[in-house]
């Protein structure tokens, strides 16, 4: 079979029970994840980017490669501020197996993610999901989590309120009871909120730990450098935290670091990650001590097994 190259259908190939269930299945497996390559670029009259190379490999099976542009400074410009792509090869050969739209690999893995950790970690009976950001991740991650909760209330905040509007409109248009919040409202939103997903680029903590109430989930997503932080040191004091990848993220984000150096949490208060989830050797939100009161908060860094993850389920998707 002849490499595939950036199929027009991938979102399609990576449906949300299918991807939630290989990440979960792929913690289970012995991968070589190297820590991931970050790198600083200059870019004239704005904002550095970061470019990120995330390889990740199972022996004799796949390899595959993700580049990450992140260029914050194009919001100002009306573009994404993410781009990447994403190679696939044989772990046996090395012959290329399939080129993906690495956003789209991102967008849903990354969702998926925040899916599995509310799988885990979330209470059961969460009805209130509040949503702050309102980019690609954030339009994945919220069909993602309604495919794991029976979610009745979706609302979604953002620094942007036009892009909040355009997003209600879009869930609304597919049956779901989507809200925006008012720009200074956000403190009351996160207050209702069973689940909060945090997608964005932020360099100052978004969620208060004065906000949120007990038995809420907090989902971090978007402060994947030691600069950005979406959670404030309270938060972090008051919640049991857990991550997609514990080593990485003690490295990487600012929602870590910043707390720790601080001496507000030690690398001992990240609980688990889902190499522990999914192995059951953490059983998440109903293995705490009183699981129905805690706060949980998980913060996803992102890691190349997810992407691998994804890129397998979407080339067997094509080869079945």
């Amino acid at each position: 079979m002849s490499a595939i190259y950036e199929p027009d259908n991938l979102s399609d190939l990576l449906p949300w029970d299918k991807l939630i269930q290989a990440l979960d299945d792929v913690f289970r497996k012995d991968i070589c994840c190297p820590i991931r390559h970050h790198h600083e670029v200059k870019v004239p009259n704005t904002d550095a980017a970061t470019l990120l190379l995330m390889p990740a490999w199972i022996e004799g099976e796949y390899l595959g490669v993700k580049q990450v542009n992140v260029f914050p400074g194009n919001s100002k410009l009306g573009k994404p501020g993410l781009n990447s792509h994403y190679l696939l090869s044989s772990a046996a050969t090395g012959d290329l197996l399939a080129r993906f739209d690495g956003n789209i690999i991102t967008a849903r893995r990354t969702a998926a993610a925040s899916a599995l950790s509310a799988k885990y970690l979330s209470r059961k009976d969460s009805k209130h999901l509040l949503m702050v950001g309102a980019g690609r991740v954030a339009r994945n991650v919220v069909p993602a989590i309604l495919s794991v909760r029976n979610i009745e209330t979706v609302e979604i905040w953002d620094i942007t309120p036009a892009n909040a509007d355009l997003f209600v409109e879009e869930l609304k248009a597919v049956g779901v009871n989507a809200t925006r919040v008012e720009f200074k409202q956000l403190e009351e939103a996160v207050k209702r909120a069973d689940i909060v997903s945090c997608a964005t680029l932020s360099t100052e903590p978004l969620i208060l730990g004065d906000w949120v109430q007990e038995g809420t989930h907090i989902d971090l997503i978007g402060s994947f450098t030691p600069t950005m932080r979406e959670a404030d040191n309270l938060l972090m004091k008051k919640a049991r935290i857990f991550a997609d990848f514990k080593e990485a993220a003690l490295h990487e984000t600012g929602d870590f670091i910043t707390p720790i150096e601080k001496g507000v949490i030690t690398e001992d208060s990240i609980l688990g990650d889902f190499i522990s989830l999914s192995r059951n050797q953490k059983i998440g939100r109903k293995a705490l001590n009183l699981p129905e009161n805690c706060i949980t908060v998980f913060k996803a860094v992102g890691s190349s097994i997810e992407d691998l993850a994804a890129a397998t389920l979407a080339y067997n998707q094509v080869k079945a």
